[in-house]
């Protein structure tokens, strides 16, 4: 049993197991391997950043899951999975860990023979960020007998609509990344280096909001100026902000790993009269896209109605304009399923959760102004209070 206060209790997780377990049983599954933190975590209840070293939890279609990972790492284990006996939980030794003679996935091998898997379908998530082209080798190696299978995304796909805490949890991280963007708006000014500016960030984001306490983010953050504000992913240095630049924030509250990520720009000066034409466009652009997140609609049609919107004012965005996000460990907030986009057919059901990112970047800066967003019974609903605008400051 967790010897801290579990995220969750131990009915949620049997109901995510067995939602999972129904999701294996459709693709003849005796077995599934799931390294990605974020599935790791919303199964089990394990959160550690141990994740640079290969870890995973076992999912079969009876029993608990087990977690099996380096060694030291089970105590951080036992503190946070809600599986009771130690059985469920397994570590190697430390002469696996970046050794080039041999790899942890030998022993996982054995550790699936053990559990009578030899010869089982097991499904592992080979695209992801922490499964690597050695470790599927060794992992064939190790058990000629199974068929190892790609199950990447099997475990997402059952994380899209939120459960009743899920959704607190993320409240409380919307009610942080306000904070953050707060903070920004008092402190910015010409002069002000950005390293500065980021150390206030993350200080605001990990005191927290209302009592609860951040968590850290999923991903940096992002806060490109000027001529660097016209690419999507660069961070700081120590320049000054200037007069005359724009810089956009992309951030995120986070809490219990749950993110919250929503963005806004900031003008420091007299703006541009092109900056006025896209905040307008963006603005309406967002309009048109919420009128279609409901229930029953499909994710195409946020993108679509988005689009079309931009394109008569002048404008247009050639990538995505939202994705799902919930629970989420480095380097990404997002949940890697659902995306605003021409072509994703997926029904919104509520309960599900999104970064609605309609960003745009010119030839001279960045105009990001999004919204995370909740599909309700109804419609939707906007996590954050944050103003949307242009922020501008002399």
């Amino acid at each position: 049993m967790t010897t801290h206060e579990a995220n969750f209790t131990t009915e949620e997780y049997r109901q995510r197991i067995a939602k999972t377990r129904r999701a294996m049983a459709a693709r003849g599954l005796g077995a599934i391997v799931v390294s990605d933190p974020s599935n790791m975590s919303w199964l089990s209840g394990y959160d550690g950043w141990s994740f640079y070293v290969h870890q995973g939890v076992i999912l079969t279609l009876e029993g608990d899951p087990v977690w099996w990972g380096r060694a030291m790492d089970s105590v951080g284990a036992r503190r946070t999975v809600f599986m009771e006996s130690d059985d469920n939980l397994r570590g190697y030794d430390d002469t696996f860990v970046q050794n080039p003679d041999k790899h942890p996935m030998q022993e996982l091998a054995l550790l699936l023979t053990e559990l009578g898997l030899e010869t089982a379908r097991i499904g592992v998530e080979m695209d992801n960020y922490y499964y690597s082209a050695a470790a599927h080798a060794a992992l064939i190696a190790g058990l000629p007998g199974a068929q190892i299978v790609d199950s990447t995304a099997l475990v997402n796909w059952q994380r899209a609509v939120k459960s009743p805490q899920e959704l607190t949890y993320m409240r409380r991280a919307a009610r942080i990344v306000e904070a953050m963007h707060s903070r920004i708006l008092d402190l910015a000014e010409p002069g002000l280096r950005k390293n500065d500016l980021i150390a206030e960030i993350y200080a605001t984001g990990i005191r927290g909001a209302d009592g609860y306490w951040g968590d850290y983010p999923a991903i940096v953050p992002m806060a490109p100026s000027g001529l660097d504000a016209t690419a999507p992913h660069l961070t700081w240095d120590d320049r000054p902000m200037k007069t005359g630049e724009a810089t956009f924030f992309e951030i995120a509250g986070a809490h219990r790993r749950y993110q919250c990520p929503q963005s806004r720009t900031l003008f420091l000066g007299n703006v541009p009269q092109k900056y006025r034409d896209a905040e307008a466009a963006v603005l309406d652009a967002i309009e048109a896209g919420l009128e279609q997140a409901k229930p029953g609609n499909q994710a195409q049609d946020i993108a679509n109605a988005f689009n079309a919107t931009l394109n008569k004012a002048g404008f247009e965005k050639d990538s995505r304009c939202g994705y799902a996000i919930g629970i989420s460990y480095p380097p990404d907030w997002g949940e890697r399923t659902i995306s605003f986009r021409r072509g994703d057919t997926t029904v919104l059901e509520p309960g599900m959760t999104f970064h609605f990112m309609p960003a745009l970047w010119l030839d001279d800066g960045g105009l990001e102004i999004t919204e995370p967003i909740l599909i309700t019974e109804t419609g939707c609903e906007c996590f954050c209070t944050t103003p949307r605008e242009l922020w501008v400051k002399a």
